[in-house]
């Protein structure tokens, strides 16, 4: 298995990239540097889209069971080398360990499912209207598929568009995200190469977005462009393939809210409010944004959230017992210290917390927060708890919906009916009672509302996002079109 990750992945061959820019990968927590890449250019683009687009129309008609093995093959060489990757994680994306060893294992669970994929290419036979007819629905492979992986959850949110693209007969071409090319891309080129996969069909592009993030979504041969990220890039996106007719799945912002009924287990309530909070720093687009309390335990459940997060360890995330490691880079900590320091001016309380060192942002607690502040308005992406009082659930139901966001929630009722009734009335594509918003399962539909994204991925919702459908009609017997054709 290739380790080298200096270079790009096109038709095949590992090359180097031809644009005169580079790519530098650093370790977030000790700005260490891991690896430089020489940039894709353009003309790379062009060559990995002709090469995805040569060789899918080959792959399209393989057996079903030469695609699934290929599948299993690249599960178990993922299985093999889980510390090898997890390592990758921790040092490329600043996940703590115990985050990257849970991406690897959701990882695996996706491309299992994907396996599942060719045995699932179903058509229909239905009726016509037409005396002597039969109309054949058939599925099909799209062609080629655009993916744009993100860095926070790189290796987990590139394989599930990789491994169903591939699983339904498409050709693929990946440009990872600048900060996580090799988790993001470059390590399924060498893990599907292991494989056994075909030259072509999988391409990996690491380059820069001002050089070619516009061409990998406009170029003429892909169908589909899968992204997750963030909102106005999204927008970006869905414009340029609008322009374009292709298809998008796309996953992006989220500012997903945590609800706490007065009848809530306090106790349930804050160890969820803790996962979803503070797993990865927060920097998952399901974290919780906004912990919406009921005003007659707002007090109890603040002092019982905040004892259990002064016990969070910070620090190196390679250390087993880390749970918060450094964001990104020091331009996100700066960004949610201002939007601190606004929410402040406008009468919030930092309680616990609230400070950084370089990168590395202290877990943080604000009460007195309105939902208009910029810590409940914008998406935080860190280790910031925004805690709002509310009056009743129709107020609690009115603030959620607020915000044009919709991608995932949760809600805590020591009533399931009552909690579920609540879940029916906010506006988002996956919420959760008695539970918290960071889910996702191979075989349920992931994805959001409104300025969330659109399309659904996992299960035989991918399946449908990522294929396409024709309509054969065949005439059994010669058809009487009428005076239209009458002999004079």
């Amino acid at each position: 298995m290739n380790t080298d990750f200096t270079k790009l992945f096109i038709n095949g061959e590992w090359v180097k990239g031809s644009s005169d820019r580079t790519i530098t990968n650093r370790n977030p927590y000790d700005q260490s540097d891991l690896v430089t890449i020489q940039a894709a250019s353009k003309d790379d683009l062009d060559h990995a889209y002709q090469s995805a687009q040569k060789a899918q129309q080959e792959w399209a008609n393989e057996l079903p069971q030469v695609k699934r093995d290929v599948m299993e093959k690249a599960v178990r060489i993922v299985e093999e080398n889980q510390e090898m990757i997890i390592d990758w994680l921790i040092k490329e994306s600043g996940s703590t360990y115990m985050k990257a060893a849970g991406e690897v294992k959701v990882s695996i669970l996706s491309m299992k499912e994907a396996a599942t994929y060719p045995y699932r290419m179903e058509g229909k036979i239905l009726p016509s209207q037409v005396p002597g007819k039969e109309n054949r629905v058939y599925r099909e492979p799209l062609g080629v598929v655009g993916i744009i992986s993100p860095w926070n959850f790189p290796f987990h949110l590139a394989v599930r568009s990789i491994a169903t693209a591939l699983a339904t007969g498409n050709g693929v071409v990946v440009k990872p995200a600048t900060h996580t090319p090799v988790t993001g891309g470059l390590l399924f080129a060498s893990i599907f190469e292991e494989a056994g996969l075909p030259k072509g069909l999988l391409n990996v592009v690491a380059g820069r977005g001002s050089e070619i993030g516009d061409d990998i979504v406009t170029h003429p041969i892909p169908r589909l462009i899968s992204f997750t990220g963030s909102t106005e890039v999204g927008r970006r996106i869905g414009e340029l393939a609008g322009k374009n007719l292709k298809k998008t799945a796309l996953e992006l912002g989220g500012n997903n809210v945590f609800i706490v009924l007065d009848d809530a287990d306090i106790d349930q309530a804050v160890e969820s409010a803790l996962f979803g909070k503070f797993y990865h720093q927060g920097q998952i687009c399901m974290s919780i944004n906004r912990i919406m309390v009921h005003k007659d335990i707002h007090d109890k459940f603040v002092d019982a959230f905040v004892s259990r997060v002064k016990e969070l360890n910070t620090g190196n995330p390679a250390e087993k017992t880390t749970h918060i490691g450094p964001l990104i880079d020091e331009d996100q900590a700066e960004r949610i210290l201002k939007d601190i320091e606004d929410s402040k001016e406008q009468g919030a309380e930092v309680i616990l917390g609230g400070d950084a060192n370089g990168n590395q942002l202290s877990p943080t607690v604000m009460t007195g927060v309105t939902n208009g502040m910029p810590i409940a308005k914008n998406e935080i992406f860190g280790p910031v708890a925004a805690i709002i009082a509310f009056e009743d659930d129709d107020e609690a139901v009115r603030l959620a919906n607020e915000h044009p966001y919709g991608l995932s929630g949760a809600v805590h009722s020591s009533s399931i009916e009552r909690g579920t009734a609540i879940a029916h009335r906010v506006q988002t594509g996956m919420i959760h009672v008695n539970d918290e918003p960071v889910n996702d399962e191979p075989h349920m539909p992931f994805g959001g509302e409104k300025d969330s994204g659109l399309g659904r991925f996992n299960g035989e919702w991918a399946l449908e996002e990522f294929t396409t459908v024709k309509w054969i009609g065949v005439q059994h017997k010669r058809r009487d079109y009428g005076p239209f054709i009458e002999k004079k």
